[in-house]
C-alpha cells in the first residue's frame, strides 16, 4: 500500500474522531454529505454535494479537519474539495452516506461518491476546486513563545544552545542524533520546540513531529490495540525531523524500545534529523537495551546545569521587561540569590511577584518581595516525608534497590546513591544522623556524616549534581504528598 493509499485511513480516522466532538445534529448535517474521492502528494480530495456546502465546511470545519489529519499523519495535508451534484431525480442511496467506520467499505474504493476516472459519462461532470491551503503561522504541536530568542544563553547551557540552533540550520546534516539532558526545569523543551520552530518557518516543507516519550508510547500501545501499526509507522518513520522529549520514560518498557530502535534506524538510514532530550545522562538509564543506548550515544551529547547568577538575571531582566512591569533592583537580585535552583522556579517566583501586585494593586518592594517569595527562598521541612520515601525514589532514579542501599555493599554504584539519599533524608527531614543510619543497615551517626559531607562537596564543582538533587527532592516530596 502507499503512502498515498493511507490518506484514506487518515480522512476516515479524522471523521470518526471528529464524529466524537460534534453533536449528532451537527455531525450529520454537515459531514454525512461529504466523502473521500482520491488523493495525490500531499493532498486528500473531497467530494461535495454544492458550493454552498464547499463554503460552508471551509468556513466551519476546514482547520479542524486539517489539525486532525495532522496528528493522526505527523504531516501536513490539505483538503481539496471538488463539487459532485446529486441529480435531481434520484436521491444518493443509504450505502452512500459516509460513514465513519474504516471498515464500512473495501480499500481502494470510495465509499460513497465514484472516483474520477470511473464515473457514469451520464454523470454531471465534477467541477475541481484549486488546492486550498492555509498554513499555520506556527506548527500546531509546538508553543509558539518556545523560540531561541527567547532563550537566554549562559555559561550553563551555551553548548547546548548552540548545537540546538546549528541543528535548526542544517536539519539532519550535522549533529544527529542529538540529546539534551539535564534536570527538571532547565530548558530542555524549550531548546527542542526552538529546534522544530526554526525549522518549521525555514523549510516549510519538513515533515516535523514533536511528541513526549509518554504520549510515543500511548499512541504505540493504541496501535495495537487497533490493528493501527502500519499507520503508526507511517508517521513516525517518515518524518524530516523528529523531537521526542523525556526519552527517561522509555525504562522498563521493551516494546516501545523495540519500536523507537527501528524507527531511530528508518530515520538515521534516511538522513532525518532526531534530537531527544532526558533528564540525566543516557549512560545512567536503567533497564533500557544496549543497542538501543548505543543509538542514543551515538551522535552529540550535550547538559544543560542550572543557571549562573548572571544567567539568572539575565532571564529576569527579559521576563520582566516583556511582562511591562518595574521591578526595584534590590528585589530582582533577592530573587537571584535565593532562587538557584532552575529556570522553572525562576519564571514561578516571578510570575507569583507581578501576579500579587497586580490583583492588590501595589507597586512592587523589597518588602514585598520577601513577604510573597519566602515560600521560594526557604526548603520548609515537610512532616510527612519518611526515609523509606526518599530510599524508593533514589534507589529507582539510579536503578539500584532499596536493599542495595541498606547493604553492607561500598561499590561505587551501591555508595553514591546511599550517599545521595542520607544527604536528603537529612537536608529535607527532621530525622537526626543516628536516625538516618539506623535506616540504612544500621549505620553509624559519623558514617551519615560523612556522606552528607562528601555530596555537599561535590555539588561545589558539579551543577549536574545540584540539578540531580533538586529533581529527587521534588519528586520525593510530590510522592510524600500523594501519600
Amino acid at each position: 500500500m502507499s503512502e498515498w493509499d493511507d490518506y484514506r485511513l487518515f480522512w476516515e480516522e479524522a471523521v470518526k474522531q471528529i464524529q466524537e466532538e460534534l453533536t449528532e445534529q451537527e455531525f450529520s448535517l454537515w459531514f454525512n454529505r461529504m466523502s473521500y474521492a482520491s488523493s495525490r502528494q500531499d493532498t486528500i480530495i473531497v467530494s461535495v454535494p454544492s458550493s454552498f456546502y464547499r463554503d460552508q465546511v471551509k468556513s466551519r470545519y476546514l482547520s479542524l479537519i486539517e489539525n486532525k489529519l495532522y496528528e493522526l499523519s505527523g504531516s501536513r495535508i490539505a483538503i481539496e474539495f471538488q463539487v459532485q451534484a446529486v441529480p435531481s431525480n434520484s436521491a444518493p442511496e443509504k450505502n452512500q452516506t459516509r460513514s465513519v467506520s474504516p471498515s464500512s467499505s473495501p480499500r481502494g474504493t470510495s465509499g460513497s461518491q465514484p472516483r474520477s476516472g470511473t464515473q457514469n459519462p451520464s454523470a454531471p461532470v465534477a467541477r475541481q476546486e484549486p488546492a486550498y491551503r492555509n498554513r499555520s503561522s506556527h506548527h500546531p504541536s509546538l508553543k509558539r513563545e518556545y523560540t531561541f530568542d527567547n532563550f537566554i544563553i549562559g555559561e550553563n547551557n551555551a553548548f547546548a544552545a548552540n548545537a540546538a540552533m546549528a541543528i535548526a540550520k542544517n536539519p539532519g546534516t550535522g549533529y544527529n542524533p542529538c540529546l539534551v539532558y539535564g534536570g527538571v526545569g532547565l530548558g530542555k523543551t524549550h531548546l527542542l520546540q526552538s529546534i522544530g520552530n526554526s525549522v518549521y518557518q525555514d523549510f516549510g516543507d519538513s515533515k516535523i513531529i514533536y511528541v513526549t516519550m509518554e504520549n510515543f508510547t500511548n499512541e504505540f500501545i493504541q496501535a495495537i490495540r487497533e490493528k493501527k501499526q502500519h499507520m503508526f509507522k507511517n508517521k513516525y518513520r517518515h518524518a524530516d525531523v523528529l523531537l521526542i522529549d523525556d526519552i527517561h520514560f522509555l525504562q522498563k518498557k521493551p516494546e516501545t524500545q523495540e519500536e523507537l530502535f527501528h524507527t531511530f534506524n528508518a530515520l538515521y538510514d534516511s538522513n532525518k534529523q532526531m534530537v531527544f532530550t532526558c533528564d540525566r545522562p543516557v549512560s545512567e538509564l536503567k533497564e533500557i537495551t544496549d543497542r538501543l543506548r548505543s543509538r542514543f550515544e551515538r551522535g552529540l551529547n550535550v547538559d544543560l546545569q542550572p543557571p549562573s547568577y548572571e544567567t539568572r538575571y539575565a532571564i529576569l531582566k527579559k521576563k520582566i521587561e516583556a511582562a511591562g512591569v518595574q521591578i526595584p533592583e534590590e528585589s530582582i537580585n533577592l530573587i537571584c540569590e535565593n532562587v538557584t535552583t532552575n529556570v522553572r522556579d525562576l519564571e514561578a517566583a516571578l510570575t507569583k511577584l507581578i501576579a500579587y501586585a497586580e490583583l492588590v494593586n501595589k507597586s512592587i518592594t523589597v518588602e514585598i518581595t520577601k513577604q510573597q517569595l519566602k515560600d521560594f527562598f526557604s526548603s520548609p521541612i515537610q512532616k510527612n516525608i519518611t526515609i523509606a520515601v526518599i530510599q524508593r525514589n533514589v534507589a529507582e532514579y539510579f536503578g539500584v534497590s532499596v536493599q542495595e542501599l541498606k547493604s553492607k555493599r561500598k561499590t561505587k554504584t551501591i555508595a553514591f546513591p546511599r550517599q545521595v539519599a542520607m544527604y536528603i533524608a537529612r537536608d529535607i527531614t527532621e530525622y537526626s544522623t543516628t536516625e538516618v543510619g539506623l535506616e540504612f543497615g544500621g549505620r553509624d551517626h559519623t558514617t551519615v556524616m560523612h556522606a552528607c559531607d562528601r555530596i555537599k562537596e561535590r555539588m561545589k564543582s558539579d551543577p549536574y549534581l545540584v540539578g540531580q538533587i533538586d529533581s529527587l527532592k521534588k519528586a520525593i516530596r510530590e510522592a510524600s504528598n500523594r501519600a
